[in-house]
């Protein structure tokens, strides 16, 4: 009896200290200040402010990129599969050529682009878009992606273009929903077109586009906010390649803007 009664107080002291550890614990924890990580963190120096990603009911950016690196690499994923690169060289190639070649000679049709403009096709990829307008006769025309296609294609990031402002007269981009910054994607466009220069984008409306989009666009209310420096030519339904609306904008000179 008495080897009880003293193992008794002893029982009572731990339980009563184990309570307490894990009082101690828990204030431990609940009063620790939390980490808030940002939705979208890079080691790359010259990408662009998150403030950028810009989401509404008509424009949505789609989620899982957990940098700006894993965002351009799983661009990169589709640009240099080689089964792709194939197909757009060779099955692809005269076919593509033939319906741009198409769409730039209306666009001549209705003075939006003249032999004389200087050119840019964003997300250009091999440049069947670039060897198209060589063949209406506009000659100075370039295209950019993210990797080289030499001699139709520079190397450049369209939410960072490699050029000057002011250098274009007329832009065309059908990549529009590879942006993971819409805003980003046409300020460039915006800052290197010249005053009265003409940027044509074919985008998706009715359907979702491809698996390597990083957004999705149900109209043309959020490309209308976005280019805040040009003024909307025309909108009008096109079949390009499963795009299928084409949207004209015109950049407003300095008389217009004041």
């Amino acid at each position: 009896m008495k080897t009880a009664k003293t193992k008794l107080p002893i029982v009572k002291y731990f339980l009563l200290s184990l309570s307490l550890s894990f009082l101690l614990l828990f204030l431990f924890f609940s009063l620790r200040p939390r980490r808030t990580q940002s939705p979208l963190t890079t080691t790359t120096t010259n990408r662009p402010s998150s403030s950028a990603v810009s989401s509404s009911e008509d424009l949505k950016i789609r989620p899982g990129y957990t940098s700006y690196d894993s965002y351009i690499q799983r661009q990169l994923n589709k640009t240099l599969n080689p089964k792709l690169r194939k197909v757009w060289t060779t099955r692809d190639w005269d076919r593509k050529i033939q319906v741009f070649s198409r769409f730039f000679h209306e666009l001549k049709l209705q003075n939006l682009l003249s032999n004389s403009s200087k050119t840019l096709c964003i997300g250009a990829r091999v440049g069947q878009e670039v060897e198209a307008l060589k063949r209406v006769g506009v000659s100075d025309s370039i295209g950019i992606d993210l990797v080289p296609c030499p001699p139709l294609v520079l190397k450049g990031d369209f939410h960072n273009q490699p050029f000057d402002n002011e250098t274009f007269d007329f832009e065309f981009s059908n990549v529009f929903d590879h942006a993971l910054y819409p805003h980003k994607f046409v300020a460039e466009i915006e800052r290197t077109l010249k005053p009265d220069g003409v940027c044509v984008l074919h985008v998706a409306l009715s359907k979702r586009a491809d698996k390597y989009s990083a957004n999705d666009l149900y109209s043309v209310k959020p490309l209308v906010k976005l280019f805040q420096r040009s003024e909307l030519v025309h909108v009008r339904r096109v079949d390009g390649f499963g795009l299928d609306t084409e949207v004209v904008f015109r950049k407003k000179n300095a008389i217009q803007g004041s």
